[in-house]
């Protein structure tokens, strides 16, 4: 098929395209036509790579759920973070009751079928919602490259809500909670490796990415600009950007901190061969695993006598620790690497009210010699 030459050029001089009749998977035929290009050539090269493409659209009639998320993952592989191909296929299993069902059959009975067995599954409504995000991130990955149409199942499909859901409640180490749970360490490097969560409210992540180029002792700063990916062990693991752009952040401290930073890179650099800066602060030449940072913080709560809490409530405790001493959202957001301060107002609220009720409550004291 020919190509043609538009009269209107694009700003930057682009002005070829193409028009082509292609059969979609229900059989009817539609047509299609392209951006433009800078060259005749461009537009009939892309031509002929959307009839190729097309051909083989014509012919996954019988795709069906478990081909899709396998597609789905293959082609989202190379254009997001390892932690996001690690949820991806923690929530696959989740579609399980889907998998033989094709797509040109997919209804609003079949969704409501698996939308009853999801129910059933033991999970959080915020959870549940989640995985509804990432079906309906399949179905339109369906749609715009195999052109199924899902319209008349999307108005229909409806997301979880449980009105009688009880919400976690948050847990978080106190300052002397904390200094309780910290006395039963023995183990420098974990001594830092906890400290960093608490003082500095890092998630698991960003923690097993500082190396010792990232820690200024001179400022007493430690500069947050990468995070590891999930792995399974210390063979397999591969830096990437921090979770959003905000948390790229440069934070403060502590001087016991920095004095245990200190001792622990002279005890590294003696035990450990070809020790350089490169080297990572809670591991040596590899990030240390998560599931041994959390089996020793299980092991520390137990010696301790204090709650057992995740990890990430160690981010948690970073937070109600600045918030009782009078740190404001602002300061919260930026200090976490939040993306937007509603994310911390949302997430923290409860704690600054407990904050405004302690004030009245000092007032109201200093106001009792007054009557």
């Amino acid at each position: 098929m020919p190509v043609y030459k538009d009269k209107v050029t694009t700003k930057d001089g682009r002005c070829w395209y193409f028009r082509s009749r292609y059969q979609k998977l229900d059989g009817t035929r539609t047509q299609y036509h392209s951006k433009r290009y800078m060259t005749r050539k461009e537009a009939q090269e892309a031509e002929a790579e959307f009839l190729i493409k097309s051909k083989e659209a014509a012919n996954v009639s019988t795709l069906n759920f478990k081909q899709l998320i396998n597609l789905f993952i293959e082609n989202r592989s190379t254009i997001v973070k390892g932690t996001t191909m690690y949820n991806y296929k923690n929530k696959k299993v989740y579609l399980e009751p889907l998998y033989n069902v094709k797509l040109k059959n997919f209804n609003i009975d079949i969704y409501e079928r698996w939308r009853k067995y999801i129910i059933t599954c033991n999970l959080s409504t915020r959870y549940k919602n989640d995985i509804y995000k990432f079906l309906k991130s399949l179905l339109n990955y369906a749609s715009d490259w195999y052109g199924f149409s899902f319209a008349h199942v999307y108005r229909k499909m409806r997301n979880f809500n449980d009105p009688n859901e009880i919400p976690k409640e948050m847990q978080f180490f106190t300052y002397d909670e904390f200094q309780k749970f910290l006395s039963v360490e023995e183990d420098i490097k974990f001594r830092c490796a906890w400290q960093l969560l608490y003082y500095c409210g890092l998630r698991i992540g960003e923690l097993k990415g500082i190396t010792w180029k990232d820690i200024d002792f001179e400022n007493r700063k430690v500069t947050i600009n990468k995070q590891i990916t999930q792995q399974s062990c210390r063979t397999r693991w591969q830096f990437a950007p921090p979770k959003t752009a905000k948390s790229n952040r440069v934070l403060p401290l502590t001087k016991v901190l920095v004095n245990d930073l200190k001792k622990l890179k002279e005890s590294d650099s003696d035990i450990l061969f070809g020790f350089n800066d490169s080297y990572f602060v809670i591991g040596d030449v590899a990030p240390q695993i998560s599931s041994t940072i959390t089996s020793r913080k299980n092991r520390n709560c137990e010696l301790a006598g204090v709650k057992q809490i995740r990890i990430h409530d160690f981010r948690h405790s970073c937070a109600s620790l600045l918030i009782y001493k009078g740190a404001t959202i602002n300061t919260v957001s930026k200090f976490l690497g939040h993306s937007k301060i509603e994310e911390t107002l949302n997430t923290y609220t409860h704690l600054y009210k407990n904050a405004l009720t302690d004030i009245t409550a000092l007032i109201d004291e200093m106001n009792e010699g007054q009557d």
